[in-house]
């Protein structure tokens, strides 16, 4: 993939600080026109590059549990069985590994969802699944979009948007759910935009949108793939540590900036933990430096992503060619 240039990489972090920043409030953290940024940042959105997305704390997790499930699969069938589980709406990351799996895919189980037929019979049940190992995930440390920030050097500070609370359904009525939906699809889509198409005045609008990013009920989401920024290496570590140690472990990670995701697993492992590193000198210098140093980590096994399908519950833009090539394919197979 194509590198961005200095300036698009610097409005995509400014973009990550804050997905429904002015276009007026990252041109003077990038220090550039109103003009430039807007048409800059437009193209990449227009171009696939970027995608800003909404979620809401239930998407984040919400009532019901979630699976970390690592896939093995018929040898070239990867991304085949890649895109039968990216039609799924209960799955919300998913990515294609190196390494003895070659699929890891997080799945939102509701309650009273029978874990069989949703683990076991729908899984196995794709052509190509050879076999999967389903850990539960415990607790959630961390979701960070901070990794890039370091582009910005010492730029002017962008406000962020309040971290999500740990809000119930109640909390957003009939309405407000329509705006997310809405939200989720386009995480920048201005008032009017939303107001239009809700039928709606767009002072309503308006009001409850700034109540639910006020409250934290909502957060924007933008994705961008690692390699477009200039980032070599995005890996899963999976790793074990002694029982005691498992909170304070899992807050050292939570502080680093090239750590994206941590979580508590019940099985193999203890932690999951994505890391992204602009250079594979810099992952390096991570896991000696960082991880090996962590008092209470006994070891880890190390999978690298070698492409993003799915984040946030959204089919990722980079990754639509691939798997409309891997449906085309099986498709064909099959007449």
């Amino acid at each position: 993939m194509e590198q961005l240039d200095d300036l698009d990489r610097r409005i995509v972090a400014a973009l990550q600080i804050n997905g429904r920043a002015s276009w007026t409030d990252i041109a003077g953290v990038v220090d550039t026109s109103v003009t430039t940024v807007a048409r800059r940042a437009q193209q990449l959105l227009s171009d696939g590059i970027v995608r800003i997305t909404a979620l809401t704390r239930m998407q984040q997790g919400g009532d019901g549990d979630l699976f970390l499930v690592r896939v093995s699969c018929a040898a070239g069938q990867q991304l085949a069985t890649a895109a039968a589980l990216a039609d799924r709406p209960d799955v919300r990351f998913l990515a294609v590994l190196t390494g003895e799996h070659d699929l890891i895919v997080e799945v939102q189980v509701p309650n009273g969802v029978g874990l069989h037929a949703l683990l076991v019979e729908e899984l196995q049940g794709i052509p190509w699944v050879r076999d999967s190992v389903a850990d539960l995930v415990l607790h959630t440390y961390k979701i960070g979009q901070d990794w890039s920030r370091q582009l910005l050097g010492s730029a002017g500070v962008l406000s962020e948007p309040r971290t999500m609370h740990l809000c119930e359904d109640s909390h957003l009525d009939e309405l407000d759910g329509r705006i997310v939906a809405l939200l989720h699809e386009n995480g920048r889509a201005g008032f009017q935009t939303l107001a239009k198409r809700l039928g709606v005045n767009e002072s309503t609008v308006r009001r409850r949108c700034e109540a639910l990013f006020r409250r934290g009920c909502v957060e924007t989401m933008t994705l961008v793939p690692a390699a477009a920024l200039g980032y070599e290496a995005e890996v899963l570590l999976f790793v074990s540590v002694e029982p005691s140690r498992l909170e304070a472990v899992a807050a050292r990670l939570s502080e680093h900036r090239g750590v994206r995701f941590v979580a508590a697993l019940l099985g193999q492992y203890s932690l999951v933990c994505e890391v992204i590193m602009p250079t594979t000198a810099d992952l390096y210098r991570f896991v000696t430096g960082t991880l090996g140093r962590i008092d209470g980590v006994r070891s880890w096994q190390a999978n690298v992503e070698a492409l993003t399908v799915k984040r946030g519950f959204v089919v990722v833009p980079w990754a639509q060619a691939a798997l409309a090539k891997a449906r085309n394919t099986a498709a064909g197979a099959a007449d």
